[in-house]
């Protein structure tokens, strides 16, 4: 998935008429990076994909997702693959996001299905982003830094949040994973 969304980037990209450095600049990222996810060789997190589907004009889930439709999206998550995964620096990925509304087209909302690993918290692993998030905790514990606050949750709790405040999600402990059911919302 890494290289077809790299490739929808670049091809949006260069159809406007935006440089690598004015992508990067308007997703809080350096062109380095940008070139990296172009090529398929970096994912970019949520953060940076709602950042880079604003600037590029279109929804996070037409970027994500490709091609859409007006009828309901039906999903198994038993045939899921990961929509993006991310990873910060030299950690492994700690989030596999399987979209649940894909092909989905005009939604409002972004639901996803996340297996969630361990991650450091550090503050630079934090994201930042307009709009609000919504997560019900399916399996295991996670902890979310909300600004200086953090929560922990166990399975059937949930936490709804301004996703303009730096947040990160992670697993409670370093050896643990967890499956949440997450929504974002992003205004257009």
């Amino acid at each position: 998935m890494t290289e077809n969304l790299g490739i929808k980037i670049k091809n949006l990209r260069t159809e406007a008429g935006i440089t690598r450095e004015e992508l990067a600049r308007a997703a809080g990222t350096d062109s380095g990076r940008i070139e990296l996810i172009e090529n398929g060789k970096a994912n970019p997190s949520i953060s940076v994909s709602i950042k880079i589907a604003r600037r590029l004009g279109v929804r996070l889930g037409t970027l994500l997702d490709g091609a859409e439709s007006t009828s309901p999206v039906v999903h198994d998550l038993r045939k899921l693959i990961p929509t993006v995964n991310t990873s910060h620096g030299n950690d492994p990925a700690h989030l596999d996001f399987h979209s649940l509304a894909g092909a989905k087209s005009d939604r409002n909302m972004e639901p996803f299905y996340i297996s969630v690993g361990y991650t450091e918290d550090k503050r630079q692993n934090y994201s930042t982003h307009e709009g609000e998030e919504f997560i019900f905790v399916l399996e295991g514990t996670i902890k979310v830094r909300y600004g200086a606050v953090e929560h922990i949750l166990t399975r059937g709790q949930s936490i709804y949040y301004d996703s303009i405040v730096p947040h990160l999600v992670t697993t409670h402990e370093e050896d643990s994973n967890a499956k949440v059911l997450a929504v974002t919302y992003t205004p257009c």
